[in-house]
């Protein structure tokens, strides 16, 4: 898949490809489903398809107030979620305020005419682009009466009712609720990060953890979960601690894991979690001896939960 920085870089034989424009956080089932649609759609044309995304993410830049402003994906985690969509080229446009200031008229012109002379345009139902958000489905139909392109407009995905969207697998995420995310996403939730020194407290507990500096600021809230951890090629079961240690007096914000049939030091490593269940909230117990019970538990408890979940989507 080719990966362009800007409108100049995008190469001659894009030229009359088909497009598709959005944010796409997260690359969920309605994303994958219209990435796929243009990729099949273009082939049969004998021609490009074309994925048009914005970095930073519009509202980072629109809304600076609004924070913290959550992304489920990485620029390079969506990069390559798009390009498992089959699709032959992204254009990543760089977003800034005087960006935001093109109209949907001169991004029509611009951009889909004069230098990509699009054949075909697919889009969501409730996408808006340009100043004041006045591109929307029905302004490229217009426009592509007027100036020969075909118009498809990608009506709603749901799934179980629930209309997919970012902003609701945001809102998942935040509340733990990881069945419907991976429903949502079509795959598991994952947060990468390199694994630092800890207290060593796992250790003293007989259940050692890799601490984790977790990449994204999506995090669920605090709690004990179930996961799978991949790192060097390999993909074990974990159970995961987010957030405080208030049997220790310990307030300060971690992210760890713990392996199960692991053995070695894992730090400078990066480490991928993928949150499969939310298995508890955090307890303060009175004494070391009775949390290290309750951990065994938890151990348990993942493993059962991971060994029914082994052979689904990741």
């Amino acid at each position: 898949m080719n990966i362009f920085r800007a409108l100049q870089d995008v190469t001659a034989d894009f030229c009359g490809c088909f497009v598709t424009i959005g944010n796409f956080d997260g690359v969920h089932l309605g994303h994958q489903f219209i990435c796929r649609k243009l990729a099949a759609e273009a082939r049969e044309a004998k021609t490009k398809s074309l994925v048009i995304t914005f970095d930073p993410h519009p509202k980072m830049i629109l809304h600076p107030d609004i924070r913290p402003f959550y992304l489920i994906t990485t620029l390079e985690e969506k990069l390559s979620r798009l390009a498992d969509c089959g699709v032959d080229g992204v254009l990543v446009i760089p977003f800034s305020l005087d960006y935001a200031k093109m109209t949907a008229g001169e991004f029509v012109q611009e951009v889909l005419v004069n230098k990509l002379k699009i054949k075909k345009i697919i889009i969501g139902h409730d996408y808006t682009f340009g100043h004041g958000k006045k591109g929307n489905s029905d302004y490229l139909m217009y426009c592509g009466r007027r100036l020969r392109f075909d118009v498809a407009v990608v009506e709603a995905f749901h799934v179980g009712g629930d209309v997919i969207s970012s902003t609701l697998i945001r809102k998942f995420i935040l509340q733990g609720d990881f069945p419907k995310v991976t429903a949502f996403l079509g795959r598991r939730y994952n947060v990468a990060g390199k694994v630092v020194s800890g207290r060593g407290r796992g250790v003293e507990l007989g259940f050692p953890t890799a601490n984790i500096e977790p990449e994204k600021e999506l995090l669920p809230p605090a709690g004990i979960y179930a996961a799978f951890v991949n790192t060097q090629g390999k993909r074990y079961m974990a159970a995961l601690n987010i957030g405080q240690k208030p049997t220790f007096a310990d307030y300060t914000f971690t992210f760890e894991v713990h392996l199960l049939d692991f053995s070695g030091d894992l730090r400078g490593q990066i480490l991928q979690t993928e949150f499969v269940e939310k298995m508890r909230d955090i307890i303060k117990f009175d004494h070391p001896e009775k949390l290290k019970k309750q951990i065994a538990a938890d151990v348990e408890k993942a493993r059962l939960i991971l060994s029914k979940n082994e052979n689904e989507k990741t």
